[in-house]
């Protein structure tokens, strides 16, 4: 059966819909969200056999380099009984390589699958896949300098099991506002709740597009711009770091030049951190927080972070195929 509509909002109901970004959630999307991915926690945590996916199959198309986010969702579908099509840089090797078209390689695997997952480069990829895709939903893994829907879900879903809410936050985002896919989902993500303040600390090449920074400040949010770690709030609840994206550069000499310009270490965190933030990233780092930091109890990117992604991944994937409500 062919979709029948395109739907830009959850509205409550997940299944069967495209899930290209943050804009698509409200409050209580998240909350239905996060409540199912507690118990899919617990399935995960715990190495519960499960069966949620059995019978389903998931392509996942990565016209772009990707560990993380890959194995995460891979993982996803396996711990819940499913099984993947692995599509791993399509240029090489497929038909891509002959000229396939990418709405004709969509229309391909969705014969296949139940849903896909696709990175591309390019912005806006995404959602042209959705169009193409008649017969299944479409997840956005990360479309250029565009969004990345599920990190961010991770992203506040991490944040909320330390703060317990997710209003009245403080935050820090350092690293690449520009071309940060991952900060350009976790902004829209916190702009949905009230009175949260993010202090954006990069270099001036790599601030936040004017025209973002307008249309985010305009949906609610108090977006701060500073340039030196001294101006870091010492009451943040996270601080969110971001590597300088390379593939995004042009010129490797200007791609040195602001790279690593800010570095999480112990000596900033005692500087500037309070006693209840909490350090994160959505990896991988190339630098930016040196691995001294790695012990630290209030560093959550490889103790919790990580871990989070696949469950919530769980969560989503199971939704959207309507196996769970």
């Amino acid at each position: 059966m062919a979709k029948s509509v395109k739907t830009t909002t959850i509205n409550g109901n997940f299944k069967g819909k495209d899930i290209l970004s943050l804009d698509q959630f409200s409050p209580k999307d998240i909350s239905i969200l996060f409540k199912r991915t507690l118990k899919m926690r617990d399935i995960g945590a715990n190495a519960r056999p499960s069966e949620i996916l059995k019978g389903n199959i998931v392509t996942l198309i990565f016209y772009e380099p990707s560990s993380r986010t890959f194995g995460s969702f891979g993982a996803s579908v396996k711990q819940l009984g499913g099984a993947t099509i692995d599509i791993l840089d399509p240029k090489s090797f497929s038909s891509v390589s002959k000229g396939e078209t990418l709405e004709d390689t969509i229309r391909v695997f969705e014969a296949y699958c139940d849903a896909i997952v696709i990175r591309h480069p390019n912005m806006g990829t995404a959602q042209k896949a959705a169009e193409a895709a008649q017969h299944v939903p479409v997840i956005n893994a990360g479309d250029g300098i565009g969004e990345h829907p599920s990190q961010a879900l991770l992203d506040l879903f991490t944040i909320y099991e330390h703060a317990e809410k997710l209003d009245g936050l403080t935050g820090v985002l350092a690293g690449d506002m520009l071309n940060g896919r991952t900060v350009h989902s976790l902004i829209r993500g916190l702009a949905k709740y009230k009175k949260n303040k993010l202090y954006l600390l990069s270099p001036k090449e790599l601030k936040l597009s004017r025209e973002d920074f307008r249309k985010f400040s305009e949906s609610g949010i108090s977006l701060i711009e500073i340039s030196s770690t001294q101006d870091i709030p010492r009451d943040a609840d996270f601080w969110y770091w971001t590597r300088v994206q390379k593939e995004r550069f042009k010129s490797l000499r200007k791609y040195e030049k602001v790279k690593n310009k800010f570095i999480l270490d112990n000596r900033l965190i005692s500087e500037r951190a309070g006693i209840n933030t909490i350090f994160m990233h959505p990896l991988p780092r190339v630098g930016e927080i040196l691995t001294e930091v790695d012990n630290d109890p209030r560093a959550a990117y490889l103790r919790t972070e990580v871990r989070n992604g696949m469950y919530v991944r769980m969560a989503l994937i199971a939704l959207v195929l309507g196996k769970i409500k």
